[in-house]
Order: C-alpha cells, then structure tokens, then sequence
C-alpha cells in the first residue's frame, strides 16, 4: 500500500526541503521504493537530488497542465536512490494556469494515480505558502508531515496550518491526518527550544517524532554536490537522525525495512 507524504510547513526556512531529500534517500536505503515530488517553484529539491532545474525536459509543471504524464516527467535520483517528479521556475506560472482549469484542486491526485503501485512512499515537497500547489500535495496526500523548528513563531504559524489541513479534509480529502511533527535545526542547549519541545509533546503526544534533527552543518552542504546528505556523508549527526526517522516511520506503519 502506497504512503503519500505531504512535507509542508507555511513558515519558510524550517528545514522542509532538506527533510524531503533526506527522508527519501533514508528510505530508499532501507530498500523502500520512493518517489519525490518537487512542488515548489525554486527546485531546491530537484537541485539537492542531483538532477539540474535548468536543463528540464518536462517537469510537474507540464504535468499538472495535462501536457505530459507523470511516467514521462519523472526521472532517476542516482545520487539518492528514489525518483523524482522535477521543479523549476516554470512552476511559478501554474498557480495562475490552474486557476482556469476544471479540478484544479485535484490535478497532481489524477497524474499519479497511474503510477502509485510502483511506489511505496510519495513525499510531496510543498512550497512554504498556501496556495494552489500546496492544495494539490494535501488533497492526494494520506497524511501531512510538519518540520518545524522549535521557537516562538513556529507554534503561531502551527495552528494557522492545522486549519488549513482541518478545511482541505472537510472539502477535498477526509482521510487527511497529521502524520507527525518533526522537530527540525534542534539544539539542545538553547532554553526556548527545550520549552517549545516539551510544549509540542504535551499537546500533540504520540504526533511529534521521537527523532529530532540536529542544527548540522553537512546537512546543509549537502546540496551545493548535488546529494541527499544521507548518501553524501552517511556518518554525520544530521544523516543518522533522518536514517533514524525513516525507521520510526517504518515502524509506525509495521513495514519493515527491504521488506
């Protein structure tokens, strides 16, 4: 049974992206078939799984205006070892294109209904606002992963985007759940962060990942050698806590890894 994963957060720079690349490459390590889907018109996870935003032939652009298929757009991470639906600037311009359309809520859910069997997990990399493309990842998604950092703002931001996923369930999608909160650029020593933590679990319980991700320098390196840094430095404290979070997901599910 396939798991589509919406990444999304609408606060910007809480380590989305770099969640999407690394969470797919750890469960491709763990023998899962994945695919990612870059949703977000800067291609950032495009660009950090190897493959050039420039140099596109078709991208989900084309794809969630009908002009190609979803098996014609995707293409092979071989420095993660997943697939990947690709982004670039040309994205920007289907947030108006799609408006003209009919089902333009549901277009990405059709595109890859034909290929979901051939995957076990679809991460969907949301751009950091809501909008039309957001719309599309939570309307097929089963359920929603949040990075989030643990400061002031983010627990502001958290209940905005709680709506949103209580509204896209009541319209389009009823079997939308919050998957996890995942607590992102974490250190420890940092007081605020030590109280927004405590604070998550005592209001979201079993909801909040028990792995936390580190602040980690290599994982934002990473991308600048077009790699997830689960495969570019398997070592580093950053890789071994989404190495970590791929197993807890596993768990969660009773799917064993290379199972």
């Amino acid at each position: 049974m396939t798991r589509v994963l919406a990444i999304t957060n609408q606060k910007g720079g809480v380590g989305k992206t770099t969640t999407s690349v690394n969470l797919a490459a750890g469960l491709a390590k763990a023998g899962k078939r994945v695919l990612l889907v870059d949703l977000d018109p800067q291609g950032n996870a495009t660009m950090g799984s190897g493959i050039d935003k420039r140099t596109l032939p078709v991208s989900i652009y084309q794809v969630l205006l009908g002009l190609c298929t979803a098996e014609t757009a995707r293409q092979r991470s071989e420095a993660g070892g997943y697939d990947v639906m690709p982004a670039n600037r040309d994205l920007a311009g289907a947030e108006v294109e799609l408006v003209e359309l009919e089902h333009r809520e549901t277009r990405l859910k059709s595109a890859l209904e034909p290929i979901l069997a051939e995957y076990d997990f679809i991460l969907l990399d949301c751009p950091p606002s809501l909008n039309m493309l957001t719309v599309n990842g939570l309307a097929v998604a089963d359920a929603v992963m949040i990075p989030m950092q643990c400061e002031y703002y983010a627990l502001e931001g958290l209940s905005d985007l709680v709506n949103t996923i209580k509204r896209v369930r009541q319209h389009l999608n009823p079997r939308l759940e919050i998957e996890g909160l995942l607590r992102t650029m974490y250190d420890p020593r940092n007081t605020l962060a030590q109280q927004v933590s405590a604070q998550l679990q005592s209001h979201f319980g079993d909801k909040v990942y028990s792995t936390v991700i580190p602040r980690n320098v290599r994982l934002a390196e990473a991308p600048s050698y077009g790699a997830p840094a689960v495969t570019f430095d398997q070592g580093c404290k950053g890789s071994l806590a989404y190495i970590a979070l791929a197993a807890e997901i596993l768990s969660r599910h009773s799917i064993s890894a290379g199972a």
